[in-house]
């Protein structure tokens, strides 16, 4: 297996009791993970792995009866030492098992349950009760950048770069840029990644949201106007990263304003997009505000608009670095994650607890670039450190170094 950061904090929860699901969208690593942690806990301990999409294997859990002498036909014995490793994927397609997992928690205390599930909205009704104090949820996203580097076995490129999340100037080589601008077009699912060519890498695409439809849309949330909601998607993919109104969406999709707001909150809780909401200090003001809505990888909404021509001969490289730097921000772990504009016309493209940034595409910066950033210090003061995110270093005039934390430096 391919490195995932996921991997090492699932193996830190071996020895915890409760439940630990991995959450993600389709076709982001939840089974080649668990597969490997499986492979690896089971050398020294007594384990199962059952693949919830066989319909057999579900019969053998279907109960709490079943499943319990399921896992004492394979060895599990109530009074070992040690965890029996019990590993469910795509658990959410049963209602049941989450009663049935709370069961086990509750009755044993040598048995550890790893689950794996694609449909947050569906899992969330399950567990929110169920499953109250016994569970550990792991969201796994596509690839980070650092993830793809490492896919791309690029170890120099992998030393030279660092995460968002932390503070410092970096100065990567312009080989690193060219895998930023893939990265940019493609996105991060690993089967994308790992195709060389850039056909195969749209044909992956294609499989992934074909599977989306099939399994997340209609076979688990029983959504029946799919053409109507493809055409909510390319709309959304169109303006990925643009302010969206509901009522222009309902007209344009043949759906009802109520509808739009409910299956643009199924493609957020199935991970395909994140809506930025704006900031504000009246927290009642912000819900009612108009949002924007971004892609959570730059390769599906690519996909979905049909373009996948190189950074450097498309228009919408701003958009494509800003869906860059949320994603990011979103897979270091930022739940939430905003944008503000004043009535001046003033902005910021994300605003988080303890920051506030400003993307920019560019490698020469001017005063105008950090207007958005001075009106929102001037406003809420001392409030949230300021990062201006670009590509490379900028100099003052008395030549020394403008010390931007989080500023990508990608010039020779």
């Amino acid at each position: 297996m391919k490195p995932r950061k996921i991997f090492n904090k699932l193996m830190e929860q071996r020895n915890s009791k409760k439940v630990s699901l991995v959450l993600g969208a389709r076709q982001v690593g939840k089974t080649t993970v668990l597969k490997a942690l499986y492979n690896l806990l089971s050398g020294k301990n007594r384990a199962l792995f059952l693949d919830l999409d066989i319909f057999t294997n579900f019969e053998k859990v279907s109960t709490f009866e079943n499943l319990v002498n399921t896992l004492k036909l394979v060895g599990y014995e109530e009074n070992q030492n040690g965890f029996f490793y019990l590993f469910l994927d795509e658990f959410q397609r049963y209602n049941d098992l989450s009663v049935i997992m709370k069961n086990v928690y509750d009755s044993f205390d040598n048995i550890k349950i790893y689950a794996s599930g694609s449909s947050s909205m569906r899992i969330k009704d399950q567990i929110q009760e169920t499953l109250a104090g016994r569970k550990i949820i792991n969201i796994l996203h596509p690839l980070d950048f650092e993830e793809f580097l490492w896919f791309k076995e690029s170890k120099t490129d992998v030393k030279k770069t660092k995460k968002l999340s932390g503070e410092g100037l970096h100065k990567p080589t312009s080989a690193l840029l060219e895998l930023l601008k893939e990265f940019m077009v493609f996105g991060g699912y690993p089967e994308v990644v790992l195709q060389k060519k850039g056909k195969d890498k749209i044909e992956a695409l294609k499989s992934i949201f074909d599977l989306y439809v099939k399994k997340d849309l209609v076979e688990y949330l029983k959504i029946e106007k799919i053409l109507q909601v493809k055409k909510l998607i390319e709309f959304l993919a169109i303006n990925n990263g643009k302010k969206i109104k509901y009522d222009e969406i309902s007209a344009l999709c043949s759906l009802s304003y109520k509808e739009v707001k409910g299956y643009i909150e199924i493609l957020q809780e199935t991970y395909l997009v994140y809506v930025l909401r704006p900031f504000f200090t009246n927290k009642n003001k912000e819900l009612v505000k108009v949002p924007k809505v971004y892609f959570v990888d730059n390769g599906v909404r690519d996909f979905f608009i049909n373009n996948f021509n190189p950074v450097g001969l498309r228009g919408d490289e701003g958009f494509l670095f800003e869906g860059y730097v949320l994603s990011e921000l979103l897979k270091s772990g930022k739940e939430s994650v905003k944008f503000w504009q004043d009535k001046n016309g003033h902005e910021a493209d994300f605003v988080l607890d303890d920051a506030i940034m400003e993307v920019k595409f560019k490698t020469s910066l001017k005063h105008g670039d950090f207007t958005g950033l001075k009106a929102f210090a001037t406003q809420y003061k001392g409030l949230r450190k300021q990062y201006l995110i670009n590509l490379a270093i900028q100099k003052r005039k008395d030549k020394t170094r403008l010390k931007l934390p989080y500023a990508l430096d990608f010039a020779r």
